[in-house]
């Protein structure tokens, strides 16, 4: 199977409303009076960090990608549970949550220890009160709405490649990546539809338009001025940007920091059209 068919082989095991039929980055449930939001993450060494990178900035990612799907439902955050593969340097993992951490004033309230063969793995669930209800979705973009995107995409891939390559470029992005909590609990009660960009700009949005049963047209000439100079087209399939991706009335921009860069059409033959045409190649990141 690959990660689409067994994710849809999941779905009839998540009967729940709180699961939002596994279409979306968290589950939003039903608790006291409040809709807390939950989330999970893992990490592997090799795969989503550079094997022999420092703990303390897997650490720190690990935290950050979690608050971002919180940041893509407007929530605030409570706490995470981290799960953890013992190693060398573990100190330096301790010291990175530390971090992440004080830096976004959320609480580590448990999680496990485990040590095993292999390449290393880490998992976070991540627990927010939303600050808006609804609580924004993967689905609800309507015809008519503008797409916009929170900020700059493709820095994590050149910061990717600065650290791959032991080069002097900046790698922050990629290391230590910044959820746009803020931004997300602004744009909770405005937006039709939102999540961030993990994936790649393409493959998220191709997912925000299956979600809501129609067809998002992106233009690359207002995407340009957000990717590196000549890198556009990697840029918008590398994914690891966390910066969020929305639907929402005309005008949005003139309100808050976002850019506009397409509009949302009827479903048609193809979930997203690029400049009026599907977009050639893979189109994000997938396991």
């Amino acid at each position: 199977m690959n990660e689409r068919d067994f994710i849809a082989a999941l779905r009839a095991l998540a009967s729940d409303p709180a699961a939002r039929g596994l279409e979306d980055d968290a589950a939003v449930l039903d608790f006291g009076g409040e809709k807390l939001v939950l989330t999970h993450d893992t990490m592997i060494e090799g795969v989503h960090v550079l094997d022999g990178q420092d703990p303390a900035d897997i650490a720190w990612k690990l935290v950050a990608v979690n608050l971002s799907d919180l940041a893509a439902k407007g929530a605030v955050p409570i706490g995470v549970l981290i799960s953890h593969m013992l190693g060398t340097d573990d100190h330096r993992f301790v010291k990175g949550l530390e971090e992440v951490l004080g830096e976004y004033g959320v609480a580590l309230l448990g999680g496990d220890t485990v040590r095993g063969d292999g390449p290393r793995s880490w998992g976070c669930t991540a627990i927010g009160r939303a600050s808006h209800d609804p609580v924004p979705a993967r689905s609800g973009a309507k015809p008519g709405d503008a797409v916009y995107l929170g900020g700059p995409i493709g820095r994590a891939m050149l910061g990717h490649e600065a650290l791959r390559d032991d080069t002097e470029a900046d790698d922050t992005h990629y290391r230590r990546p910044v959820p746009q909590l803020r931004l997300g609990r602004d744009l909770a009660p405005h937006v039709s539809a939102m999540m961030d960009v993990s994936d790649g700009l393409l493959l998220d949005a191709s997912r925000i338009a299956d979600a809501s049963n129609v067809t998002l047209l992106l233009d690359r000439n207002l995407v340009l001025p957000l990717a590196p100079e000549g890198r556009l087209e990697d840029a918008m399939r590398w994914g690891d940007d966390y910066v969020l991706l929305c639907t929402g009335p005309e005008g949005l921009d003139e309100r808050l920091p976002l850019t506009r860069i397409g509009k949302v059409d009827a479903a048609g033959a193809e979930p997203l059209l690029l400049d009026g045409s599907p977009p050639e190649g893979d189109i994000g990141y997938t396991h």
